[in-house]
């Protein structure tokens, strides 16, 4: 049994003073494939109301494409999505920005300064459908 003052209980004793011993920079890394950050982006960027793929309205138009690019601790990241009509384009894109620029943060620890973003159309809404009860 450890003792109270124990700061990390059921773990063995070396390996405490091991982690403790090796200094931050030296306990390895992570890296992040671009791969990874494509995924990521497009699924932020697809959350976001307005843009082509996104919700219920928009689906059938597809998800927005993302290319993207890990150089050292930033992200570059470029998106090729469409704008349900009659949304402001410029809020929606900037939105999407801020949305994929939070989530790569919070999930990989990047820094996406860098994320272009292209409308390249706009999409009618999808008509409501009625139903008969």
């Amino acid at each position: 049994m450890s003792p109270p003052d124990d700061p990390l209980p059921g773990v063995p004793d070396t390996v405490e003073r091991l982690a403790r011993a090796t200094p931050h920079g030296e306990r390895g890394r992570t890296e992040i494939s671009g791969q990874v950050l494509t995924r990521i982006a497009e699924r932020a960027a697809a959350e976001v109301p307005g843009t082509a793929g996104a919700g219920r309205r928009a689906a059938a138009a597809g998800t927005p494409r993302v290319r993207a690019r890990v150089d050292g601790h930033l992200a570059m990241v470029h998106i090729t999505m469409g704008v349900v009509y009659p949304e402001p384009v410029r809020q929606v894109a900037e939105r999407v920005r801020r949305a994929v620029t939070d989530r790569v943060g919070a999930l990989t620890g990047l820094d996406a300064r860098q994320v272009d973003i292209d409308v390249v159309r706009l999409v009618p809404p999808a008509p409501e459908t009625r139903r008969v009860r």
